[in-house]
C-alpha cells in the first residue's frame, strides 16, 4: 500500500448478489499522482470491485454492496451523496466506446452540460481543451460537427476519454480501456494515462500484464479464495509482479 495521501479508498467492501458472494472484504487505496492496476484471472471480481467505487453496481438491483468507500474521507455511500455529482468526480471509460449518435462535439460537451449551463464561446473552448488533453484535438478539430460514429474505434475511445475529462474528474476508472484496440491505439492511451496521473488518480482493470507493468504504479490483485472474489495481495507494482508472496497471485502470474 502507498504511504501517500489517498484520494479513493475502498475499506471492507463486500458484493452479493442473492445469498452468492461475489467480493469478500475488498480494502484498496489510490493514492494522489498515481495509477492502480487491478489484475487477476477472469471472473475473480476486477469488474465488480471497480464498479463499486463509483455505485455503478446501484444499477443493478440484484446486488447488495456493504461496506464503505470514500472520496478524499468523503463516504460514497453516505445517504446524503448527490450520485450524479459524485459519478462526475468519478468518470468511468469502459471496454467497449460509448458513443452517442451525435457529434464529435456534443458528445465531449454530453457530461458537461447536463452538470451546469455554459455559454457557447466556452463550449469551444471546453471541448478544444479536452479533446487536446485526450490527444484527440489534431485528428478533428476541422470535423467536429460531424457525426462521432465516423471515428475509428481507437479514435471514439480517446474521445470518451475526453468527455470524461471535460467534467473535470479528480478520479478515472478504466475497464480494460485499451482490450478491443489495436497496440497503436494502445499506446497512445498508455502515454494518456501516464500524463494525467499527474493530476487525476486512476484505477484500470487489465488482463494485459505487460500492460500493467508499464503504467501501474500499485498493483492489487483479485482472485478466487472459497469461492468469493478477494484482493490477496496489493503493494508496489514491481513488488507484486516480480515477487508474488501468496499462492493465489503466484498461480496467476505464472500462467499470464
Amino acid at each position: 500500500m502507498s504511504d501517500l495521501a489517498p484520494i479513493l479508498e475502498a475499506v471492507q467492501v463486500n458484493v452479493r448478489a442473492g445469498e452468492r458472494v461475489l467480493l469478500r472484504n475488498a480494502s484498496l487505496s489510490l493514492a494522489e499522482g498515481q495509477i492502480l492496476g487491478l489484475i487477476g484471472p477472469s471472473g475473480a471480481g476486477k469488474s465488480t470491485l471497480l464498479r463499486s467505487l463509483n455505485r455503478l453496481n446501484d444499477l443493478h438491483p440484484g446486488l447488495r454492496v456493504s461496506g464503505d468507500v470514500r472520496l478524499r474521507g468523503a463516504s460514497l455511500y453516505a445517504p446524503s451523496t448527490d450520485v450524479n455529482a459524485m459519478r462526475a468526480r468519478i468518470g468511468m471509460l469502459f471496454q467497449q466506446p460509448v458513443i452517442f449518435p451525435a457529434s464529435i462535439e456534443e458528445n465531449v460537451l454530453f457530461g458537461a452540460k447536463r452538470l451546469r449551463p455554459i455559454k457557447r464561446d466556452a463550449q469551444i473552448a471546453l471541448v478544444e481543451s479536452a479533446l487536446k488533453e485526450a490527444a484527440l484535438w489534431e485528428e478533428v478539430r476541422d470535423r467536429l460537427r460531424q457525426p462521432a460514429l465516423t471515428l475509428s474505434v481507437g479514435q471514439q475511445q480517446r474521445l470518451c476519454l475526453g468527455r470524461i475529462l471535460a467534467v473535470q474528474p479528480e478520479v478515472i476508472l478504466m475497464d480494460e480501456p485499451t482490450s478491443a484496440l489495436d497496440p497503436r491505439s494502445t499506446e497512445a492511451i498508455e502515454e494518456l494515462l501516464l500524463r494525467l496521473k499527474a493530476k487525476i488518480g486512476i484505477v484500470i482493470v487489465t488482463h494485459n500484464i505487460a500492460q500493467a507493468r508499464r503504467v501501474a504504479d500499485q498493483i492489487a490483485c483479485v482472485c478466487v479464495r472459497e469461492g468469493a472474489g478477494e484482493l490477496v495481495e496489493q503493494g508496489n507494482a514491481d513488488a507484486v509482479l516480480c515477487c508474488p508472496q501468496t499462492p493465489e497471485a503466484q498461480k496467476y502470474l505464472l500462467a499470464s
